[in-house]
């Protein structure tokens, strides 16, 4: 059964659950450190986005 947490420690209700957070979270890190595509820079990447918010504005404007 699992331990009841503080809310204002954690935000989790459990350390079940904060363990499998913890579990999932490590493991999407080590697949991102592990993918071997390169890496992106952040400002491209916002512009990226501000073009497609921008084109979906105007579409739902329109």
């Amino acid at each position: 059964m699992s331990t009841p947490l503080d809310p204002i420690i954690s935000e989790f209700e459990t350390q079940e659950q904060a363990d499998s957070y913890d579990r999932w979270f490590r493991e999407r890190v080590r697949a991102s450190l592990d993918d071997p595509r390169p890496s992106l820079p952040h400002d491209d990447v916002m512009a990226e986005m501000r073009e497609l918010l921008a084109t979906k504005r105007r579409h739902a404007a329109g």
